[in-house]
């Protein structure tokens, strides 16, 4: 009879046990405090500002402002979840977007046939660069770094060059009508095709092969190595994915702009590179998200937006940003620290008075 009684209780304090393993796991997660941040930040400006910055239009807004650089934020994940960096993909985006826009002009400019090509050259000159940054990162063992900071100087100068400097305007309507007049629930149709784009790169990321390879690259490259991960082609596909990305991303760009903007991506790495960290993908690789991409791309967003809205001068954005930031790769450091802190109090061979301990005392 007793474990009859017994029983029940039993089975409870493990359910318990159960779902406060998961609510520690789930705050763990530096996403979910990011998420946390930003809610306290809209709620500030809801509070300052009122109707002016939780109206339909204000939120339309920040959503067509997240729109590319959440189609750069995927790939950069990719990137920075095998330890990598691409400093490029805002050059990267301002060639893409200057080809697309030639190849354009040169077709007469309008109509969706001329659009669709200006997709597909966009989109292939984004790959041959990521390809170039991929091979010359995972063969030529040159970091990723040095590799990267070359060829967004090499790409931007190469788009200069190209048009003489000079922004080109000739954008097909087709482009410029979607992103002003394709509305879906109030929202221009751009920012749900970089809904789209971020939901296949989560798949990709999350439930893939090649989301676990990425990983596994990430965590140990040698280990992944010696497992049969074909480590170097990986890693040539993370840099071509990235480089895909922000040739997409340049066709976006020219639809939200109306022409190529060759001074206006000056800080797009930066601000992508701090919204992948934010939101808890680590730069020492093996771990990350998309969601918390997505998520730590609206602080820079909503930060802009607020100020704009309550007359704060806008240059605070780069301060609060990189103050969040700094903070991020703060909690991260911390975090993995006391992880290895763990790991080793809990490995019997570290104790005291175990096998290596003894072996360590008797050696001479």
């Amino acid at each position: 009879m007793s474990a009859v009684v017994n029983q029940p209780t039993v089975a409870v304090s493990g359910a318990d046990d159960g779902d406060e393993s998961l609510l520690k796991r789930l705050l763990s997660l530096q996403a979910i405090w990011i998420l946390g941040v930003l809610i306290v930040i809209c709620v500030a400006f809801s509070v300052v500002a009122g109707d002016r910055f939780l109206s339909a239009g204000n939120f339309s807004l920040m959503s067509q402002n997240v729109a590319v650089w959440a189609v750069l934020g995927v790939g950069m994940t990719f990137v920075i979840i095998t330890s990598g960096i691409d400093l490029s993909v805002g050059s990267v985006l301002v060639f893409s977007s200057v080809v697309a826009a030639k190849v354009m002009a040169a077709m007469g400019g309008n109509g969706p046939g001329v659009a669709a090509a200006g997709l597909v050259a966009a989109v292939l000159s984004g790959t041959v660069w990521g390809a170039v940054n991929g091979i010359l990162v995972a063969k030529a063992r040159v970091p990723a770094l040095i590799v990267t900071l070359g060829t967004l100087s090499v790409a931007l100068g190469l788009a200069q060059v190209i048009t003489g400097g000079i922004d080109i305007r000739s954008v097909p309507t087709e482009l410029t009508d979607f992103s002003a007049y394709i509305k879906v629930l109030g929202i221009p149709g751009l920012p749900f095709v970089a809904l789209i784009v971020v939901i296949l790169g989560a798949i990709l990321l999350h439930k893939t092969r090649f989301g676990r390879y990425t990983y596994a690259i990430g965590s140990n490259q040698e280990a992944a190595r010696r497992t049969g991960i074909k480590v170097t082609r990986h890693l040539i596909a993370v840099y071509a994915l990235a480089g895909t990305l922000a040739g997409f991303g340049a066709l976006l760009s020219l639809a939200q702009y109306g022409t190529t903007t060759i001074a206006g991506q000056s800080l797009t790495n930066l601000n992508v590179i701090a919204a992948v960290v934010i939101g808890g993908t680590s730069i020492f690789g093996g771990e990350g998200t998309v969601f918390g991409t997505l998520v730590g791309l609206f602080i820079p967003a909503v930060l802009q937006s607020g100020f704009v809205i309550i007359g704060v001068q806008p240059y605070w954005q780069g301060v609060a940003v990189g103050s969040v930031l700094i903070a991020a790769v703060y909690v991260d450091q911390s975090r993995r620290a006391a992880a290895m802190r763990s790991a080793r109090s809990r490995n019997p061979l570290n104790r005291r008075g175990s096998p290596r301990g003894s072996q360590r005392r008797e050696s001479p």
